[in-house]
């Protein structure tokens, strides 16, 4: 073989290289999508839930020393994650700002009592979990009334599930599209060099001695598609917290390693496996077949 052709060859699966880890960056990038929104939504749903409060009312004899005895055995409570107490006068100081004049003045006295309102667990903000918190709290002889938005949760719950079930689907779909499109993309390369695998063969090569270079090229390629489609999020997600900071409440740290990783392990397991795949159908492939494919 002369050196021009050598050349052109090199060049030519050079090109095919760039072109198979542009293709699969494209769709890591996609994977990286669904795995990210699915761990967001996840999180976003313990948010919703956990920012629902369960308001606890006291006695009207009760003081606020009492109540705040109650309270701080009440924050021990497993299912509460947080508690603010509200005191008689901090009530009223509320009140009075909302309404615009002191309700004390024409009433001859404070009329609020003292409240707390807890935040619980995201596991516990559902229907059957309230009604034994609320006979749980209720079993404090200085609680009047124990009273929480249960329509609201109920609608919440019902609407999250239906979010995550979508949510289901839709990355399912994405997922085998995905596979699909890397698929065919590392198809191409390998069928364009068949002839070379046919050839490998022919001089008494093994199938795994055939197979390693391209399992080698496989793996590079996979890793920098993944660290290219890593670098697309990263910058994604950067431009994202730029326009709204508060996206970090839902964004973690352990979000951001999970659907990294996840990147750069679907990069090297699709490429490798589809590389695998393909090299394999051209070495059971009789000699005939490949001028007619």
């Amino acid at each position: 073989m002369s050196t021009k052709k050598r050349k052109r060859n090199g060049n030519g699966r050079g090109l095919q290289a760039v072109t198979l880890c542009i293709s699969t960056s494209l769709v890591l990038i996609l994977l990286g999508l669904v795995v990210f929104i699915g761990l967001t939504a996840h999180n976003l749903t313990n948010y919703v839930r956990e920012n629902l409060t369960v308001t606890v009312m006291f006695g009207e004899d009760v003081s606020n020393h009492d109540a705040a005895v109650i309270c701080r055995r009440m924050q021990t409570r497993p299912y509460v994650t947080k508690l603010e107490y509200i005191t008689r006068d901090q009530a009223l100081k509320e009140q009075t700002a909302a309404l615009g004049t002191d309700p004390s003045e024409f009433l001859g006295g404070n009329p609020f009592v003292p409240s707390a309102e807890l935040h619980l667990k995201a596991s516990c903000a559902n229907g059957d979990s309230l009604k034994w918190i609320a006979k749980d709290l209720k079993s404090y002889r200085q609680v009047a009334e124990v009273s929480y938005q249960k329509d609201l949760m109920d609608s919440v719950n019902r609407n999250l599930q239906k979010v995550m079930l979508v949510m289901l689907v839709i990355a399912v779909l994405l997922t085998l599209v995905s596979f699909s499109l890397i698929n065919n993309t590392v198809k191409l390369s390998v069928y364009a060099r068949r002839f070379t695998i046919n050839t490998m063969k022919l001089v008494g090569a093994s199938w795994s001695f055939i197979r390693r270079p391209f399992l080698a090229m496989a793996v590079f390629e996979g890793l920098v598609a993944g660290i290219i489609a890593d670098l697309v999020l990263a910058g994604g997600l950067y431009a994202l917290y730029r326009y709204e900071p508060d996206i970090t409440t839902v964004v973690t740290w352990e979000v951001l390693a999970i659907t990294g990783t996840a990147v750069l392990l679907f990069g090297l397991l699709i490429s490798t496996i589809c590389v695998y795949v393909s090299v394999t159908r051209f070495l059971r492939m009789p000699t005939k077949r490949l001028y007619k494919i």
